[in-house]
Protein backbone atom coordinates (compact mmCIF):
# COMPACT_ATOMS: atom_id res chain seq x y z
CA UNK A 1 0.00 0.00 0.00
CA UNK A 2 2.83 2.35 0.86
CA UNK A 3 4.60 1.40 -2.37
CA UNK A 4 1.49 2.23 -4.38
CA UNK A 5 1.15 5.60 -2.64
CA UNK A 6 4.82 6.34 -3.28
CA UNK A 7 4.44 5.49 -6.99
CA UNK A 8 1.43 7.75 -7.27
CA UNK A 9 3.32 10.59 -5.59
CA UNK A 10 6.32 10.07 -7.88
CA UNK A 11 4.10 10.12 -10.99
CA UNK A 12 2.37 13.24 -9.72
CA UNK A 13 5.73 14.87 -9.04
CA UNK A 14 7.00 13.88 -12.48
CA UNK A 15 3.85 15.23 -14.13
CA UNK A 16 4.19 18.46 -12.16
CA UNK A 17 7.83 18.89 -13.25
CA UNK A 18 6.90 18.15 -16.87
CA UNK A 19 4.09 20.69 -16.76
CA UNK A 20 6.42 23.26 -15.23
CA UNK A 21 9.02 22.64 -17.95
CA UNK A 22 6.40 22.94 -20.67
CA UNK A 23 5.14 26.20 -19.21
CA UNK A 24 8.71 27.48 -18.95
CA UNK A 25 9.46 26.46 -22.54
CA UNK A 26 6.25 28.08 -23.76
CA UNK A 27 7.06 31.27 -21.85
CA UNK A 28 10.57 31.40 -23.29
CA UNK A 29 9.27 30.69 -26.80
CA UNK A 30 6.65 33.43 -26.48
CA UNK A 31 9.26 35.86 -25.15
CA UNK A 32 11.63 35.16 -28.03
CA UNK A 33 8.79 35.39 -30.55
CA UNK A 34 7.49 38.73 -29.29
CA UNK A 35 10.99 40.19 -29.25
CA UNK A 36 12.51 38.83 -32.46
CA UNK A 37 9.63 38.08 -34.83
CA UNK A 38 8.86 41.04 -37.05
CA UNK A 39 11.69 41.94 -39.45
CA UNK A 40 11.15 38.75 -41.42
CA UNK A 41 7.44 39.45 -41.81
CA UNK A 42 8.15 43.05 -42.85
CA UNK A 43 10.70 41.86 -45.41
CA UNK A 44 8.36 39.16 -46.75
CA UNK A 45 5.82 41.78 -47.84
CA UNK A 46 8.02 42.81 -50.75
CA UNK A 47 7.93 39.27 -52.13
CA UNK A 48 4.18 39.05 -52.81
CA UNK A 49 3.38 42.57 -53.99
CA UNK A 50 1.00 43.21 -56.94
CA UNK A 51 3.88 42.75 -59.39
CA UNK A 52 4.27 39.17 -58.18
CA UNK A 53 0.52 38.66 -58.56
CA UNK A 54 0.68 39.61 -62.24
CA UNK A 55 3.62 37.31 -63.00
CA UNK A 56 2.19 34.38 -61.03
CA UNK A 57 -1.18 34.72 -62.79
CA UNK A 58 0.60 34.68 -66.14
CA UNK A 59 2.65 31.62 -65.20
CA UNK A 60 -0.34 29.65 -63.90
CA UNK A 61 -2.66 30.51 -66.80
CA UNK A 62 -0.06 29.57 -69.43
CA UNK A 63 1.78 26.61 -67.90
CA UNK A 64 -0.43 25.24 -65.15
CA UNK A 65 1.33 24.00 -62.04
CA UNK A 66 4.63 23.29 -63.81
CA UNK A 67 6.33 26.53 -62.76
CA UNK A 68 5.69 26.07 -59.03
CA UNK A 69 9.29 24.88 -58.84
CA UNK A 70 10.42 28.33 -60.03
CA UNK A 71 8.30 29.97 -57.32
CA UNK A 72 10.01 27.78 -54.72
CA UNK A 73 13.45 28.43 -56.23
CA UNK A 74 12.85 32.19 -56.24
CA UNK A 75 11.78 31.93 -52.59
CA UNK A 76 15.00 30.11 -51.72
CA UNK A 77 17.01 32.83 -53.46
CA UNK A 78 15.08 35.42 -51.44
CA UNK A 79 15.79 33.58 -48.17
CA UNK A 80 19.49 33.37 -49.03
CA UNK A 81 19.97 37.05 -49.84
CA UNK A 82 17.65 38.28 -47.07
CA UNK A 83 19.64 36.20 -44.56
CA UNK A 84 22.87 37.80 -45.80
CA UNK A 85 21.29 41.24 -45.41
CA UNK A 86 20.23 40.42 -41.84
CA UNK A 87 23.70 39.13 -41.04
CA UNK A 88 25.32 42.28 -42.43
CA UNK A 89 23.14 44.57 -40.32
CA UNK A 90 23.41 42.45 -37.17
CA UNK A 91 27.21 42.16 -37.28
CA UNK A 92 28.20 45.64 -38.43
CA UNK A 93 25.41 47.59 -36.73
CA UNK A 94 26.01 50.18 -39.45
CA UNK A 95 22.37 51.06 -40.17
CA UNK A 96 21.93 49.07 -43.39
CA UNK A 97 23.33 47.85 -46.70
CA UNK A 98 23.30 51.38 -48.13
CA UNK A 99 25.44 52.73 -45.28
CA UNK A 100 27.89 49.86 -45.73
CA UNK A 101 28.13 50.61 -49.45
CA UNK A 102 28.88 54.27 -48.65
CA UNK A 103 31.55 53.33 -46.13
CA UNK A 104 33.11 50.98 -48.69
CA UNK A 105 33.12 53.42 -51.62
CA UNK A 106 32.94 57.03 -50.39
CA UNK A 107 36.49 57.49 -49.05
CA UNK A 108 38.60 55.10 -51.10
CA UNK A 109 42.33 55.78 -50.61
CA UNK A 110 42.89 55.90 -54.38
CA UNK A 111 40.68 57.36 -57.12
CA UNK A 112 38.26 58.67 -54.52
CA UNK A 113 36.08 60.78 -56.80
CA UNK A 114 36.07 58.04 -59.43
CA UNK A 115 34.55 55.57 -56.96
CA UNK A 116 32.03 58.13 -55.76
CA UNK A 117 30.73 59.29 -59.12
CA UNK A 118 31.05 56.10 -61.14
CA UNK A 119 30.08 53.52 -58.52
CA UNK A 120 28.50 54.91 -55.33
CA UNK A 121 26.15 57.56 -56.73
CA UNK A 122 25.02 55.44 -59.73
CA UNK A 123 24.28 52.65 -57.25
CA UNK A 124 22.15 55.08 -55.25
CA UNK A 125 20.28 56.15 -58.40
CA UNK A 126 19.60 52.51 -59.28
CA UNK A 127 18.30 51.86 -55.77
CA UNK A 128 15.96 54.84 -56.08
CA UNK A 129 14.76 53.58 -59.48
CA UNK A 130 13.99 50.22 -57.88
CA UNK A 131 11.97 51.88 -55.12
CA UNK A 132 10.06 54.09 -57.54
CA UNK A 133 9.31 51.05 -59.73
CA UNK A 134 8.16 49.15 -56.66
CA UNK A 135 5.90 51.98 -55.53
CA UNK A 136 4.50 52.19 -59.06
CA UNK A 137 3.53 48.50 -58.90
CA UNK A 138 1.91 48.98 -55.49
CA UNK A 139 0.01 52.03 -56.73
CA UNK A 140 -1.31 50.15 -59.76
CA UNK A 141 -2.17 47.03 -57.76
CA UNK A 142 -4.09 48.98 -55.13
CA UNK A 143 -5.92 50.97 -57.82
CA UNK A 144 -6.93 47.75 -59.57
CA UNK A 145 -8.13 46.32 -56.24
CA UNK A 146 -10.30 49.38 -55.59
CA UNK A 147 -11.84 49.18 -59.04
CA UNK A 148 -12.59 45.49 -58.43
CA UNK A 149 -14.14 46.18 -55.04
CA UNK A 150 -16.18 49.09 -56.41
CA UNK A 151 -17.02 48.35 -60.07
CA UNK A 152 -18.58 51.76 -60.62
CA UNK A 153 -15.33 53.48 -59.66
CA UNK A 154 -13.29 54.51 -62.73
CA UNK A 155 -9.76 53.19 -62.88
CA UNK A 156 -8.26 56.67 -62.91
CA UNK A 157 -10.24 57.52 -59.75
CA UNK A 158 -8.82 54.41 -58.09
CA UNK A 159 -5.33 55.66 -58.93
CA UNK A 160 -6.06 59.03 -57.31
CA UNK A 161 -7.57 57.48 -54.18
CA UNK A 162 -4.63 55.13 -53.78
CA UNK A 163 -2.19 58.02 -54.22
CA UNK A 164 -3.76 59.75 -51.22
CA UNK A 165 -2.86 56.92 -48.83
CA UNK A 166 0.13 58.99 -47.79
CA UNK A 167 -2.00 60.06 -44.82
CA UNK A 168 -1.60 56.56 -43.37
CA UNK A 169 1.97 57.49 -42.55
CA UNK A 170 0.74 60.55 -40.66
CA UNK A 171 -1.07 58.14 -38.32
CA UNK A 172 1.76 55.66 -37.70
CA UNK A 173 4.48 58.32 -37.65
CA UNK A 174 8.03 57.44 -38.60
CA UNK A 175 8.50 53.65 -38.35
CA UNK A 176 12.28 54.00 -38.24
CA UNK A 177 12.51 56.21 -35.19
CA UNK A 178 10.49 58.10 -32.64
CA UNK A 179 8.08 55.25 -31.87
CA UNK A 180 8.51 51.58 -31.01
CA UNK A 181 9.14 49.68 -34.22
CA UNK A 182 6.87 46.88 -32.95
CA UNK A 183 3.82 49.05 -33.67
CA UNK A 184 4.88 49.24 -37.31
CA UNK A 185 5.67 45.53 -37.45
CA UNK A 186 2.30 44.53 -35.99
CA UNK A 187 0.51 46.71 -38.54
CA UNK A 188 2.34 44.99 -41.39
CA UNK A 189 1.74 41.56 -39.80
CA UNK A 190 -2.02 42.20 -39.76
CA UNK A 191 -1.98 43.08 -43.47
CA UNK A 192 0.14 40.02 -44.28
CA UNK A 193 -2.25 37.74 -42.39
CA UNK A 194 -5.19 39.32 -44.22
CA UNK A 195 -3.59 38.46 -47.58
CA UNK A 196 -2.68 34.93 -46.47
CA UNK A 197 -6.11 34.11 -45.00
CA UNK A 198 -7.96 35.56 -47.98
CA UNK A 199 -5.95 33.54 -50.49
CA UNK A 200 -6.29 30.37 -48.39
CA UNK A 201 -10.08 30.80 -48.28
CA UNK A 202 -10.20 31.27 -52.06
CA UNK A 203 -8.07 28.16 -52.64
CA UNK A 204 -10.41 26.19 -50.35
CA UNK A 205 -13.36 27.10 -52.62
CA UNK A 206 -11.65 26.08 -55.89
CA UNK A 207 -11.44 22.50 -57.11
CA UNK A 208 -7.74 21.58 -57.22
CA UNK A 209 -6.02 18.30 -58.07
CA UNK A 210 -3.46 18.36 -55.25
CA UNK A 211 -1.52 15.38 -56.61
CA UNK A 212 -0.79 17.24 -59.83
CA UNK A 213 -0.18 20.41 -57.86
CA UNK A 214 2.63 18.98 -55.74
CA UNK A 215 4.27 17.56 -58.86
CA UNK A 216 4.68 21.18 -59.93
CA UNK A 217 7.35 21.63 -57.27
CA UNK A 218 9.50 19.06 -59.16
CA UNK A 219 11.81 20.54 -61.84
CA UNK A 220 10.23 20.28 -65.28
CA UNK A 221 11.53 20.67 -68.82
CA UNK A 222 8.62 23.06 -69.39
CA UNK A 223 10.89 25.78 -68.05
CA UNK A 224 12.94 25.58 -71.26
CA UNK A 225 10.04 25.23 -73.70
CA UNK A 226 7.53 27.54 -75.34
CA UNK A 227 8.49 30.71 -73.52
CA UNK A 228 8.66 29.04 -70.13
CA UNK A 229 12.16 30.38 -69.54
CA UNK A 230 10.99 33.96 -70.15
CA UNK A 231 8.16 33.58 -67.64
CA UNK A 232 10.47 31.86 -65.14
CA UNK A 233 12.87 34.78 -65.34
CA UNK A 234 9.93 37.08 -64.69
CA UNK A 235 9.04 35.14 -61.53
CA UNK A 236 12.60 35.36 -60.19
CA UNK A 237 12.92 39.02 -61.13
CA UNK A 238 9.61 39.92 -59.50
CA UNK A 239 10.26 37.91 -56.34
CA UNK A 240 13.70 39.01 -55.11
CA UNK A 241 13.16 42.67 -54.31
CA UNK A 242 16.16 45.05 -53.98
CA UNK A 243 14.51 47.45 -51.52
CA UNK A 244 13.71 44.63 -49.08
CA UNK A 245 17.44 43.87 -48.76
CA UNK A 246 18.10 47.45 -47.64
CA UNK A 247 15.22 47.44 -45.16
CA UNK A 248 16.03 43.96 -43.84
CA UNK A 249 19.63 44.94 -43.09
CA UNK A 250 18.38 48.03 -41.23
CA UNK A 251 15.90 46.14 -39.05
CA UNK A 252 18.62 43.65 -38.10
CA UNK A 253 20.62 46.41 -36.40
CA UNK A 254 17.98 47.02 -33.72
CA UNK A 255 18.45 45.75 -30.18
CA UNK A 256 15.54 43.42 -29.42
CA UNK A 257 16.84 42.01 -26.16
CA UNK A 258 17.36 45.09 -23.99
CA UNK A 259 14.50 47.22 -25.31
CA UNK A 260 13.47 49.80 -22.78
CA UNK A 261 11.56 53.04 -22.58
CA UNK A 262 14.82 54.85 -21.99
CA UNK A 263 16.15 53.80 -25.38
CA UNK A 264 12.93 54.94 -27.05
CA UNK A 265 13.11 58.31 -25.35
CA UNK A 266 16.76 58.60 -26.39
CA UNK A 267 15.86 57.90 -30.01
CA UNK A 268 13.11 60.48 -29.90
CA UNK A 269 15.30 63.16 -28.42
CA UNK A 270 18.09 62.57 -30.92
CA UNK A 271 15.79 62.90 -33.92
CA UNK A 272 16.42 66.14 -35.77
CA UNK A 273 13.12 66.07 -37.65
CA UNK A 274 10.94 66.15 -34.52
CA UNK A 275 10.52 68.66 -31.76
CA UNK A 276 10.65 67.47 -28.13
CA UNK A 277 7.24 67.21 -26.43
CA UNK A 278 5.88 70.38 -24.89
CA UNK A 279 5.23 70.55 -21.17
CA UNK A 280 1.98 72.53 -21.47
CA UNK A 281 -1.05 72.09 -23.69
CA UNK A 282 -2.34 75.63 -24.19
CA UNK A 283 -3.82 76.68 -27.51
CA UNK A 284 -0.75 78.70 -28.45
CA UNK A 285 1.63 75.82 -27.68
CA UNK A 286 -0.53 73.29 -29.51
CA UNK A 287 -0.81 75.56 -32.56
CA UNK A 288 2.95 76.22 -32.51
CA UNK A 289 3.66 72.51 -32.25
CA UNK A 290 1.32 71.81 -35.17
CA UNK A 291 3.02 74.41 -37.39
CA UNK A 292 6.46 73.11 -36.41
CA UNK A 293 5.42 69.55 -37.20
CA UNK A 294 4.13 70.58 -40.62
CA UNK A 295 7.37 72.42 -41.39
CA UNK A 296 9.50 69.49 -40.22
CA UNK A 297 7.49 67.16 -42.42
CA UNK A 298 8.87 68.86 -45.51
CA UNK A 299 12.42 69.42 -44.27
CA UNK A 300 15.44 67.67 -45.70
CA UNK A 301 18.37 67.70 -43.29
CA UNK A 302 21.81 66.10 -43.34
CA UNK A 303 22.45 63.20 -40.99
CA UNK A 304 24.69 64.53 -38.24
CA UNK A 305 27.77 62.44 -37.53
CA UNK A 306 30.50 63.02 -34.97
CA UNK A 307 33.87 61.91 -36.34
CA UNK A 308 32.39 59.52 -38.94
CA UNK A 309 34.53 56.48 -39.89
CA UNK A 310 36.24 56.55 -43.26
CA UNK A 311 36.40 52.78 -43.76
CA UNK A 312 35.17 49.56 -42.20
CA UNK A 313 38.48 49.30 -40.35
CA UNK A 314 37.60 52.48 -38.44
CA UNK A 315 34.06 51.35 -37.65
CA UNK A 316 33.55 49.22 -34.51
CA UNK A 317 31.11 46.40 -35.19
CA UNK A 318 28.51 45.25 -32.70
CA UNK A 319 29.61 43.40 -29.59
CA UNK A 320 29.92 39.63 -29.82
CA UNK A 321 27.20 39.21 -27.19
CA UNK A 322 24.77 41.29 -29.29
CA UNK A 323 25.52 39.27 -32.44
CA UNK A 324 25.07 35.93 -30.69
CA UNK A 325 21.84 37.11 -29.06
CA UNK A 326 20.26 38.30 -32.33
CA UNK A 327 21.80 36.58 -35.35
CA UNK A 328 20.29 33.12 -35.00
CA UNK A 329 16.85 34.56 -34.25
CA UNK A 330 16.96 36.88 -37.27
CA UNK A 331 17.91 34.00 -39.59
CA UNK A 332 15.02 31.86 -38.32
CA UNK A 333 12.62 34.80 -38.56
CA UNK A 334 13.59 35.44 -42.18
CA UNK A 335 13.39 31.78 -43.21
CA UNK A 336 10.02 31.11 -41.57
CA UNK A 337 8.45 34.36 -42.77
CA UNK A 338 9.58 34.10 -46.38
CA UNK A 339 8.80 30.40 -46.78
CA UNK A 340 5.65 30.49 -44.63
CA UNK A 341 4.13 33.63 -46.12
CA UNK A 342 5.83 34.87 -49.30
CA UNK A 343 6.38 31.50 -51.00
CA UNK A 344 2.97 30.14 -49.96
CA UNK A 345 1.08 33.24 -51.09
CA UNK A 346 2.86 33.25 -54.47
CA UNK A 347 2.16 29.52 -54.79
CA UNK A 348 -1.51 30.12 -53.94
CA UNK A 349 -1.81 32.73 -56.69
CA UNK A 350 -0.19 30.45 -59.29
CA UNK A 351 -2.31 27.47 -58.17
CA UNK A 352 -5.45 29.59 -58.40
CA UNK A 353 -4.59 30.75 -61.92
CA UNK A 354 -3.81 27.18 -62.97
CA UNK A 355 -7.04 25.77 -61.54
CA UNK A 356 -9.39 28.32 -63.11
CA UNK A 357 -7.56 29.21 -66.34
CA UNK A 358 -5.32 26.32 -67.39
CA UNK A 359 -7.27 23.31 -66.13
CA UNK A 360 -10.70 24.83 -65.47
CA UNK A 361 -13.55 26.08 -67.62
CA UNK A 362 -11.88 29.49 -67.94
CA UNK A 363 -9.04 28.10 -70.05
CA UNK A 364 -7.51 30.91 -72.09
CA UNK A 365 -4.85 29.07 -74.03
CA UNK A 366 -1.08 29.43 -73.69
CA UNK A 367 -1.01 32.48 -75.96
CA UNK A 368 -3.24 34.60 -73.73
CA UNK A 369 -1.92 35.17 -70.19
CA UNK A 370 -4.45 36.07 -67.53
CA UNK A 371 -4.52 39.51 -65.95
CA UNK A 372 -5.72 40.60 -62.51
CA UNK A 373 -9.01 41.72 -64.04
CA UNK A 374 -9.47 38.37 -65.80
CA UNK A 375 -8.77 36.45 -62.60
CA UNK A 376 -11.31 38.47 -60.62
CA UNK A 377 -14.01 38.15 -63.29
CA UNK A 378 -13.53 34.40 -63.62
CA UNK A 379 -13.48 33.83 -59.84
CA UNK A 380 -16.69 35.85 -59.66
CA UNK A 381 -18.42 33.70 -62.29
CA UNK A 382 -17.05 30.29 -61.28
CA UNK A 383 -16.59 30.47 -57.50
CA UNK A 384 -18.88 33.25 -56.39
CA UNK A 385 -19.03 36.82 -55.14
CA UNK A 386 -17.46 36.16 -51.68
CA UNK A 387 -14.34 34.62 -53.25
CA UNK A 388 -14.04 37.49 -55.74
CA UNK A 389 -14.36 39.97 -52.88
CA UNK A 390 -11.61 38.16 -50.94
CA UNK A 391 -9.38 38.23 -54.04
CA UNK A 392 -9.74 41.99 -54.41
CA UNK A 393 -9.31 42.54 -50.66
CA UNK A 394 -6.14 40.46 -50.60
CA UNK A 395 -4.76 42.43 -53.55
CA UNK A 396 -5.55 45.72 -51.78
CA UNK A 397 -3.84 44.59 -48.55
CA UNK A 398 -0.80 43.38 -50.52
CA UNK A 399 -0.55 46.69 -52.35
CA UNK A 400 -0.92 48.87 -49.26
CA UNK A 401 1.52 46.90 -47.09
CA UNK A 402 4.10 46.75 -49.89
CA UNK A 403 3.72 50.46 -50.52
CA UNK A 404 4.43 51.34 -46.88
CA UNK A 405 7.49 49.05 -46.94
CA UNK A 406 8.78 50.72 -50.12
CA UNK A 407 8.48 54.15 -48.51
CA UNK A 408 10.39 53.10 -45.39
CA UNK A 409 13.04 51.43 -47.55
CA UNK A 410 13.36 54.70 -49.45
CA UNK A 411 14.20 56.47 -46.20
CA UNK A 412 16.87 53.89 -45.46
CA UNK A 413 18.41 54.19 -48.93
CA UNK A 414 18.48 58.00 -48.87
CA UNK A 415 20.04 58.22 -45.42
CA UNK A 416 22.52 55.44 -46.11
CA UNK A 417 23.86 56.47 -49.50
CA UNK A 418 23.85 60.29 -49.40
CA UNK A 419 23.32 60.95 -45.64
CA UNK A 420 20.22 63.09 -46.14
CA UNK A 421 17.18 62.55 -43.92
CA UNK A 422 13.58 63.14 -44.98
CA UNK A 423 10.29 62.44 -43.25
CA UNK A 424 8.30 59.40 -44.44
CA UNK A 425 5.46 61.68 -45.56
CA UNK A 426 7.72 63.74 -47.83
CA UNK A 427 9.38 60.58 -49.03
CA UNK A 428 6.00 59.09 -49.92
CA UNK A 429 4.90 62.27 -51.71
CA UNK A 430 8.02 62.30 -53.90
CA UNK A 431 8.00 58.63 -54.93
CA UNK A 432 4.22 58.52 -55.31
CA UNK A 433 4.18 61.63 -57.48
CA UNK A 434 6.73 60.07 -59.83
CA UNK A 435 4.52 57.01 -60.19
CA UNK A 436 1.23 58.90 -60.29
CA UNK A 437 1.90 60.79 -63.52
CA UNK A 438 2.45 57.78 -65.83
CA UNK A 439 -0.28 55.82 -64.03
CA UNK A 440 -2.89 58.52 -64.60
CA UNK A 441 -1.89 58.96 -68.25
CA UNK A 442 -2.12 55.22 -68.93
CA UNK A 443 -5.34 54.78 -66.91
CA UNK A 444 -7.12 57.59 -68.79
CA UNK A 445 -5.73 56.97 -72.28
CA UNK A 446 -5.45 53.16 -72.47
CA UNK A 447 -7.35 51.68 -69.52
CA UNK A 448 -7.04 48.14 -68.18
CA UNK A 449 -4.62 46.72 -70.83
CA UNK A 450 -2.26 49.65 -70.34
CA UNK A 451 -2.29 49.26 -66.56
CA UNK A 452 -1.35 45.58 -66.90
CA UNK A 453 1.49 46.45 -69.29
CA UNK A 454 2.79 49.16 -66.96
CA UNK A 455 2.66 46.72 -64.04
CA UNK A 456 4.85 44.23 -65.92
CA UNK A 457 7.24 47.00 -67.01
CA UNK A 458 7.83 47.96 -63.36
CA UNK A 459 8.93 44.38 -62.64
CA UNK A 460 11.36 44.44 -65.57
CA UNK A 461 12.98 47.54 -64.07
CA UNK A 462 13.33 45.79 -60.69
CA UNK A 463 14.90 42.75 -62.31
CA UNK A 464 17.49 44.90 -64.07
CA UNK A 465 18.47 46.70 -60.85
CA UNK A 466 18.70 43.54 -58.72
CA UNK A 467 22.24 42.38 -59.73
CA UNK A 468 23.69 45.79 -58.85
CA UNK A 469 22.33 45.43 -55.30
CA UNK A 470 23.12 41.75 -54.82
CA UNK A 471 26.81 42.00 -55.77
CA UNK A 472 27.88 44.45 -53.00
CA UNK A 473 25.79 42.46 -50.50
CA UNK A 474 27.69 39.25 -51.25
CA UNK A 475 30.98 41.15 -51.40
CA UNK A 476 30.51 42.83 -48.02
CA UNK A 477 29.34 39.70 -46.19
CA UNK A 478 32.27 37.74 -47.63
CA UNK A 479 34.89 40.21 -46.35
CA UNK A 480 36.73 39.38 -43.12
CA UNK A 481 37.53 43.03 -42.61
CA UNK A 482 33.82 43.94 -42.68
CA UNK A 483 32.43 40.98 -40.73
CA UNK A 484 35.01 40.76 -37.90
CA UNK A 485 33.80 41.11 -34.29
CA UNK A 486 36.10 41.71 -31.34
CA UNK A 487 36.22 38.80 -28.93
CA UNK A 488 35.57 40.04 -25.38
CA UNK A 489 38.08 39.40 -22.63
CA UNK A 490 35.35 38.51 -20.16
CA UNK A 491 35.30 34.73 -19.97
CA UNK A 492 31.52 34.69 -19.42
CA UNK A 493 30.98 36.26 -22.81
CA UNK A 494 33.23 33.70 -24.48
CA UNK A 495 31.07 30.76 -23.56
CA UNK A 496 30.12 28.66 -26.59
CA UNK A 497 26.69 29.34 -28.04
CA UNK A 498 26.20 26.31 -30.31
CA UNK A 499 28.38 27.70 -33.07
CA UNK A 500 28.11 24.49 -35.12
CA UNK A 501 24.36 24.94 -35.44
CA UNK A 502 24.84 28.62 -36.27
CA UNK A 503 27.32 27.68 -38.99
CA UNK A 504 24.89 25.26 -40.61
CA UNK A 505 22.27 28.01 -40.79
CA UNK A 506 24.07 29.96 -43.55
CA UNK A 507 25.82 31.96 -40.84
CA UNK A 508 29.34 30.80 -41.34
CA UNK A 509 31.54 31.60 -38.32
CA UNK A 510 35.24 30.96 -38.48
CA UNK A 511 37.37 30.20 -35.48
CA UNK A 512 38.52 33.30 -33.65
CA UNK A 513 42.01 34.48 -34.35
CA UNK A 514 43.93 37.30 -32.75
CA UNK A 515 41.00 38.28 -30.55
CA UNK A 516 38.39 38.37 -33.31
CA UNK A 517 35.44 36.23 -34.39
CA UNK A 518 34.73 36.26 -38.11
CA UNK A 519 31.15 36.08 -39.39
CA UNK A 520 32.04 36.38 -43.08
CA UNK A 521 30.68 33.93 -45.64
CA UNK A 522 32.56 30.71 -46.18
CA UNK A 523 33.86 29.99 -49.67
CA UNK A 524 30.87 27.75 -50.34
CA UNK A 525 28.36 30.41 -49.25
CA UNK A 526 30.17 33.12 -51.21
CA UNK A 527 30.35 30.84 -54.24
CA UNK A 528 26.61 30.21 -54.08
CA UNK A 529 25.98 33.94 -53.76
CA UNK A 530 28.07 34.84 -56.79
CA UNK A 531 26.56 31.95 -58.79
CA UNK A 532 23.02 33.16 -58.11
CA UNK A 533 24.13 36.72 -58.92
CA UNK A 534 25.53 35.49 -62.26
CA UNK A 535 22.31 33.57 -62.98
CA UNK A 536 20.20 36.69 -62.38
CA UNK A 537 22.57 38.75 -64.53
CA UNK A 538 22.34 36.28 -67.43
CA UNK A 539 18.56 36.21 -67.03
CA UNK A 540 18.43 40.00 -67.28
CA UNK A 541 20.57 40.01 -70.40
CA UNK A 542 18.22 37.43 -71.90
CA UNK A 543 15.17 39.57 -71.10
CA UNK A 544 16.74 42.74 -72.54
CA UNK A 545 17.87 40.98 -75.73
CA UNK A 546 14.46 39.35 -76.14
CA UNK A 547 12.66 42.67 -75.76
CA UNK A 548 15.13 44.36 -78.13
CA UNK A 549 14.33 41.72 -80.76
CA UNK A 550 10.66 42.67 -80.53
CA UNK A 551 9.35 39.73 -78.49
CA UNK A 552 7.21 41.38 -75.80
CA UNK A 553 5.23 38.25 -74.93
Amino acid sequence: MQGTTRDVNQRASTASRTTSRLKSAARITWLHATRHVGPGIVSSVAYFDPGNWGVDLQAGSQYGYKLLFIVLLAGIFAVFFQSLASKLGCVTGLADLASNCRLLLYNRPKHTKLYRWLVLYPLYVLAEIAIISTDLAELLGSAIALSLLFPSLPLWAGVLITASDVFILLIIGDPLRGRPVKMFEWLIAVLVLAVFISMAMIIARVHIDWGTTFLGFVPSKTVFQSGGLYTSIGIIGATVMPHSLFLGSFLATQDRVTSSKASIVSNMSSESLHEPPQATFGFRNVFKKFITSCINTFRVVPVEEVDPPKSHSDHPNNALGFVRAHLWHSIIDVCVSLIGFAVLINAFILILASAVFYYGSGRTGSEVPASLFDAHDLILSLVGKPAAFLFALALLCAGQSSSIIATVAGQVVCEGFIRWRVSPVLRRLITRSLGLIPSMIVAVAVGKPGIDTLLVASQVALSIVLPFVVFPLVWLTSSKNVMAVEEPRDASLQAPVNLETLTRATTDIESPGEGQVYFNNSRITAGIGYAVWLLILIANVYVIVTLAMGDSS
